[in-house]
């Protein structure tokens, strides 16, 4: 039934009604009668009752606003619409593009100007390492060789009159020193271009996580992508791994994320992986074959340069998470070094807060504090920035997720030029690959990761310590990247699923740490954000990837059930929300820990979801079957399942 109704009347009289606490939401922690009564004006009647329903007719009179019109047809379907048939729909058809970025001429000021580079970061504001909040200046720096995107962006920095922005050109070796000193002028990185159907340049696209992070992230897109290709994206997954191929061309890795802060550092390493996924769904032809080449070249580029040279290669042959650059990260909160740098204050005689300004600054340096530093960017290369697990050791460890993830690289190459290339490969730099030599480096890596991380006695892959020469005994997540990567054998799935899951299964899925890891949480010891009793959508996708591998297919989708059910459970009380993580324990969005929780800040409807959530909401989904789907669409709690 279409309802034809007057918007801002009825927008108006709702939110009045329902929107008691006025924060632009009708959620459960609203206190208005939750039922809504409308007579169109072709006289039909529509009773809306209950939290959900009434915040999906807020969300379609915000999208018939929004598209222009006064006098809304709205269908009375979508706001009755199933639960799962609403986020999936909302995620397909809204969510991916409202992530959707491009650096060219139609989409610069999107990706430029943002909180970021508007002076909103707090670490580097207090340096005054960038322009105050409001200020017209921004930075976008493009790499010394492509000259054509250099051309092309000065071009269309001349035609823009709002702000003024300053295209840079990066020197020719980009040193930890030189992004050290342009720190005071922080800005994005270009990525690659191309000639549209038209003949006209244009960004290549990619997918940003949300929220703050406007900015193509390493292992988000790979993540990212798997739900793009289920929602039949694949075109946008495949451009993704186009403008990875461009970073390790022009910045020598794939990058943090494209801003000038994250040139000296990576992410855990995907690429591979996302090369087979988007190839998958490709027809077999001459010109993907061609593309498949390219990424293939790309990751072994990739492996040899970055992950197996020094300083990411250790003397055991295995390799660590290792950031070159210089200082206390200036992207930071302006509290997230609180608890590092107050001991050394006292001592200084200073104030956190001017301590840590001249401390950016390197008016002050202290060898006690780099040694934290080297360990701190290490951390946020690993993507688990942070926890507890990798906090002041991680540029001593061989992790266990990292060296899984070159496994992986291992045998995918291995793989892809024995099928697809007749075992013959001539790579980058001219030397002429075969399968047997790629087998034999995993079989190597595997062997190490046994002999050094796998615990029998504990059911646990642990991290290894190379300095001290032993394992950290640090419960998490991390234990179950073998089993995705397929380097476990039977019996180490099995000790797993019986003595490791049961220390980091609750609720709501599975948490980045076990308690007792974790440890004690008080002012001097703050939360970190990747551990308990925080879930995160990357763990959760690749253990179920994980125990499928090994047979263990009902476990998963018991895993799959609690995290979807924690999704959609938390969307439907609080108006469609989507955040980056969930506390897994108490199974709710509201995270207290550093950073918040990205995602949960909107007005009247969801644009954007989270990336990675996104995607684990569709990968998830295809874990499920119909009967456990019929249950998710009803609410039924987990522990009433299994």
């Amino acid at each position: 039934m279409k309802i034809v109704l007057d918007i801002e009347a009825n927008l108006l009289k709702l939110l009045q009604q329902e929107d008691t606490d006025n924060d632009k939401k009708i959620t459960v922690e609203d206190s208005g009668p939750k039922i809504f009564e409308i007579v169109d004006a072709s006289g039909n009647k529509l009773k809306i009752e209950g939290t959900y329903f009434l915040s999906n007719f807020l969300q379609e009179l915000i999208l018939a606003k929004e598209n222009g019109y006064e006098i809304a047809k709205i269908d009375s379907e979508k706001i009755f619409e199933k639960p799962i048939d609403r986020l999936s729909r909302m995620i397909k058809d809204y969510y991916w593009d409202g992530l959707t970025r491009r650096i060219d001429e139609s989409g610069i000021r999107k990706i430029l100007v943002d909180t970021k580079t508007a002076g909103l970061s707090g670490s580097a504001k207090l340096a005054g390492a960038l322009p105050e909040s409001g200020s017209k200046e921004f930075y976008l720096y493009v790499p010394f060789a492509d000259e054509a995107a250099y051309n092309y962006y000065r071009k269309v920095a001349g035609d823009i009159k709002e702000v003024n922005v300053n295209v840079v050109k990066l020197p020719q070796k980009i040193t930890a020193e030189y992004v050290y000193s342009i720190n005071n002028k922080p800005g994005m990185l270009s990525l690659a271009l191309k000639k549209n159907s038209d003949d006209e340049i244009a960004g290549v696209s990619f997918v940003v996580p949300g929220g703050r992070f406007n900015e193509m992230y390493g292992w988000d897109s790979y993540f990212e992508s798997l739900g793009l290709i289920i929602d039949g994206k694949a075109e946008l997954a495949k451009a993704m791994a186009d403008n990875f191929v461009y970073e390790i061309e022009h910045y020598g890795q794939i990058l943090n994320a494209n801003r000038t802060y994250y040139l000296t550092r990576s992410q855990p390493p995907f690429l591979t992986s996302l090369a087979l996924a988007v190839y998958n769904e490709l027809p077999r032809n001459t010109e993907n074959k061609e593309w498949l080449k390219k990424l293939l070249n790309a990751s072994i580029k990739e492996y040899k340069t970055v992950w197996m040279s020094k300083p990411k290669l250790c003397s055991n042959n295995l390799s660590r998470y290792y950031d070159k650059g210089i200082g206390l990260a200036p992207e930071t909160e302006l509290t997230q070094y609180d608890s590092m740098l107050k001991p050394f204050a006292e001592k200084a005689g200073l104030s956190i807060r001017e301590y840590h300004k001249k401390y950016l600054s390197r008016e002050i340096i202290d060898p006690e504090i780099e040694e934290l530093i080297k360990h701190d960017r290490g951390i946020r290369e690993s993507g688990h920035d942070t926890s507890y697990r990798l906090d002041k050791v991680c540029a001593h460890l061989n992790t266990a997720d990292l060296n899984s993830l070159l496994y992986k690289y291992e045998i995918d190459i291995a793989e892809i030029i024995k099928s697809e290339f007749d075992n013959y490969f001539v790579s980058y730099e001219g030397i002429i690959e075969n399968s047997e030599t790629w087998l034999r480096k995993a079989a190597e890596r595997k062997s190490l990761i046994n002999e050094l991380m796998w615990n029998e006695e504990s059911g646990f892959f642990f991290d290894y310590n190379f300095v001290k020469s032993g394992q950290t005994f640090f419960e998490s997540a991390a234990a179950f990247y073998p089993l995705w990567a397929k380097l476990a054998e039977q019996k180490q799935a099995d000790a797993l699923v019986q003595k490791a899951l049961p220390r980091l299964e609750f609720d709501g899925g599975v948490a980045g740490t076990s308690k007792d890891s974790a440890g004690t949480i008080n002012d001097e010891r703050p939360q970190k954000q990747w551990d308990y009793p925080n879930g995160w959508a990357p763990h959760q996708i690749l253990i179920w990837e994980g125990l499928k591998n090994y047979g263990y297919d009902k476990i998963a989708e018991r895993l799959a059930y609690k995290w979807l059910y924690l999704i959609l459970k938390n969307a439907v009380n609080y108006n469609g929300t989507i955040p980056e993580k969930y506390d897994v324990v108490s199974c709710t969005h509201k995270v207290f820990a550093e950073y918040g929780n990205v995602g949960t800040e909107f007005d009247y409807i969801c644009r954007e979801g989270f990336g990675w959530m996104n995607a684990s909401f569709k990968v998830g989904l295809t874990i499920l079957n119909d009967e456990l789907k019929d249950k998710l669409n009803n609410l039924v709690p987990p522990q009433e399942i299994f």
